[in-house]
Formats: structure tokens, C-alpha cells, sequence
């Protein structure tokens, strides 16, 4: 029996709402791979990024993203070379990478703050700057935002290094300070004195940012693929940042979401893993998201010249753009 027109157009318009609603969806052949190194272990603190994948943030930008937790110098090198498209260094590494060639830009601050410090048993009677003259000093290394920010702390209070004893201790800040192995230890703020507090110890805590204020870490691309390809770096940061603001908004589901990623997070301490996704919403650039402060950059840049880490003055202009910043879409 022949069909009428009438009896067909329902079928013809389920077909076109079907092939509607999968042309919408990029399918995973039509998605660009995107490793992203981070610069340090599995942890609560990279909460926005385990939401944005597990909402599919990153898939709707037609990005299929993977987390590498390889150290942060490897990750510079490879995205100056063009090896990967992008990388979540310090803001240091900027100056100090294109001082030595490499095209790396700045394109997404993901802190509003420079996030490390120096932190002290509150017992120990050192609360300020001035406090660490002739005091111990814990340092995970001699490079990097930790050294970074030591240094800043140490110019504040117009102490030279050689008037502090330092400790190269690689990431047992905990432990250190806890056992009384050291007068004070250079942390990230978000996390080794909310652990140290954890173990029943009141700590004080010296923030870089309460005496100078520095490029936080955040994203980097390449000037090729800046140049190149605008629209991919355009959708890596915005599913980034929507990671992000969502994150802020509701920390509890962004933990329960984070259980996925950071092994043993489900058996972790709760109450200290959750203040320390806390702690570091308080750091996140959410308002207007992914702007990085032009100041800070001459901040940055004068503090790598004062330490010889620069020989001489760059031209910051290229080091960072805010094209990408500013409302969440």
C-alpha cells in the first residue's frame, strides 16, 4: 500500500531531528587530541579541569583532553617547540622560557594571586618576613614559583639570601616543619599549611602576594599556534574557565567529581582535602576569568632581573594576552 505525503512528513521530520541532534555532537574522530601538562602530582587543586572533562566542557569545544603530570621545565620546552599546543606553568617560566627563544604566551591566568609563601609553626614566633633572618628555610628547589616567591619575601623585609640558611627539601614541607626540621618552609598556599594544620599544629602564613604581586600560574600556548590556529586556543581556554567558575560555585560537587581523578582522594581526609579546594577557589581568577594583571608582569620581570635570572629586560608585550579573558560563554 502506497503512503501518503502526510503519512511520511512525521517520519522525515524524526529522521532530520535525529540527524540534527548527532551533526551537533562532534564525534570523537572530528575531536583534537589536547595533552595538557600541569606540573605536579594528581590533586584536588586541578578540581576545575576534572569538571571540565566530566561535563563535557572540553568535548562541546571539540577538545579531547588528557592531564600530564610531568614537571613543568619538560612542559615549557615541548610547547616552545610546538610539540604541545599547551602547558599550566608559573608565571616565571614565561620570561625565563622566552629569554631563551622559546615563543611561549601567556593566555589564561588561572590564580588571581601568586600562590606561594612561607609558612612557620606559630610556636616558632615567626609571623613576617623580617622573621626569617638567620632562620632555617625548607625550599622544595633553587628554581621555580617556590624560589620565586622566596626571594620576594626575602626582598620585602631587604634580606639577602645569605642571610637565611636554606634547605633543599623537595615537596616534605609537611613533614619538615612538623618534625622541627625547619625554622619555616616556602609552600603553595592552597595546600602545605592546611595539611600541617590538619596534624593539630597552628601555623602562620606569609603571603607573596600580601607584599608584592607577581604572575600567578596559569596557561600557555605558542606564538604558532596563537597565530595559526586563535580558535582552538579561544575553546581550550573557555572550557577551562567554565571549569573553573562551575568549580567555585558548587566545591562540593567539584570534590565529589574529583574523586574520578586523584587516586585515594575517596579516602582521604575530607574536612582538609575540602578546605584546600577551598583555599584555592579563594586564589582562582573567577572574577573576570583568566585576566592576568600588566603590572604584575613588571613585577615579575624586575624581580627576575634583581635575582641575575634575566640579564636583561624583555619585551612584555608578547609574553601574555587577556584576548581570551573575561566572561565564561
Amino acid at each position: 500500500m502506497k503512503k501518503t505525503l502526510l503519512q511520511i512528513l512525521p517520519l522525515m521530520l524524526v529522521l532530520s531531528l535525529i540527524l540534527s541532534a548527532c551533526a551537533s555532537q562532534p564525534a570523537a574522530s572530528a575531536l583534537t587530541d589536547v595533552s595538557l601538562p600541569v606540573g605536579y602530582i594528581p590533586n584536588i587543586q586541578f578540581a576545575p579541569f576534572y569538571v571540565s572533562m566530566e561535563k563535557g566542557f572540553y568535548r562541546d569545544a571539540g577538545i579531547n583532553l588528557s592531564m600530564d603530570y610531568s614537571y613543568e621545565p619538560d612542559a615549557v620546552a615541548l610547547v616552545g617547540a610546538n610539540k604541545l599546543p599547551f602547558a599550566i606553568v608559573s608565571g616565571e617560566q614565561v620570561l625565563l622560557g622566552r629569554a631563551q627563544g622559546l615563543p611561549i604566551v601567556y593566555v589564561m591566568a588561572m590564580y588571581k594571586d601568586f600562590p606561594v609563601g612561607i609558612t612557620a609553626l606559630k610556636d616558632s614566633g615567626i609571623k613576617e618576613p623580617a622573621d626569617l633572618a638567620g632562620k632555617k628555610i625548607g625550599v622544595p628547589m633553587l628554581s621555580g614559583a617556590s624560589y620565586i616567591g622566596l626571594r620576594a619575601l626575602l626582598d620585602a623585609a631587604h634580606i639577602k639570601e645569605s642571610d637565611v640558611s636554606l634547605d633543599v627539601i623537595g615537596f616534605n614541607q609537611v613533614e619538615a616543619l612538623s618534625a622541627g626540621r625547619e625554622d619555616a618552609a616556602v609552600i603553595y598556599i592552597a595546600n602545605e599549611p592546611v595539611q600541617v594544620e590538619a596534624q593539630g599544629y597552628a601555623v602562620n602564613v606569609m603571603q607573596v602576594s600580601n607584599y608584592l604581586q607577581l604572575v600567578s600560574n596559569g596557561m600557555i600556548t605558542n606564538e604558532e599556534t596563537l597565530k595559526n590556529n586563535p580558535d582552538l586556543v579561544k575553546r581550550m581556554v573557555q572550557a577551562t574557565l567554565k571549569g573553573m567558575v562551575e568549580a567555585a560555585a558548587d566545591q562540593n560537587a567539584a570534590y565529589e567529581i574529583s574523586k574520578k581523578y586523584v587516586e585515594n582522594l575517596d579516602k582521604a581526609d575530607t574536612a582538609t582535602q575540602k578546605k584546600v579546594l577551598d583555599t584555592s577557589v579563594s586564589l582562582w581568577q573567577v572574577q573576570n576569568p583568566g585576566y592576568t594583571d600588566p603590572q604584575a608582569w613588571e613585577n615579575m620581570q624586575t624581580i627576575l632581573l634583581d635575582m641575575g635570572l634575566l640579564k636583561s629586560s624583555l619585551d612584555l608585550n608578547g609574553a601574555y594576552t587577556n584576548q581570551f579573558a573575561g566572561e565564561v560563554k
